[in-house]
């Protein structure tokens, strides 16, 4: 998946760290997964969400938010609504939860499924600041000493 994003990454390091999260994550609650698979049990999607507590505000009175991600589909099984099929689960769990508010990043490939099923740009984009040189690139090259 992140790959296809044109994202360098450590799979090695990303799936043991994500494997140790998963471990914490799901038995609490606070992670969870649905996955498509073939006939031959082979999976060919999936996506996940966390529910996170959450203050009300001008746009949404309710307490928690699902923050969905790492949705994908794998590239023999694209284009046949696999995703869409996804997310309309994802969203009638959280309709069932009663987690009324739903936000996710959408890569470039997957905007128009979530611009055709309602999601919208907020007016205020969330940004994202990583604290460390082990997460922000760009902090390595600034904290080397200068000559």
């Amino acid at each position: 998946m992140f790959t296809d994003m044109g994202v360098p990454l450590d799979a090695p390091a990303l799936d043991r760290s994500f494997r140790e999260w998963l471990a914490a994550m799901m038995p609490a609650g606070t992670y969870r997964a649905w996955l498509v698979e073939t006939d031959a049990g082979q999976i060919a999607a999936g996506g996940g969400l966390s529910v996170l507590p959450w203050p009300p505000g001008p746009r949404y009175m309710g307490d928690r938010i699902a923050v969905v991600y790492n949705v994908y589909t794998e590239h023999a099984h694209r284009r046949r609504g696999l995703a869409r099929r996804l997310m309309e689960t994802i969203h009638a769990w959280c309709r069932d939860a009663g987690v009324t508010s739903i936000a996710l990043n959408a890569s470039r490939d997957g905007r128009p499924l979530y611009e055709s099923l309602g999601y919208q740009l907020p007016p205020s984009p969330m940004m994202f600041f990583a604290i460390g040189a082990r997460y922000n690139p760009s902090a390595q090259a600034s904290e080397r000493p200068t000559s």
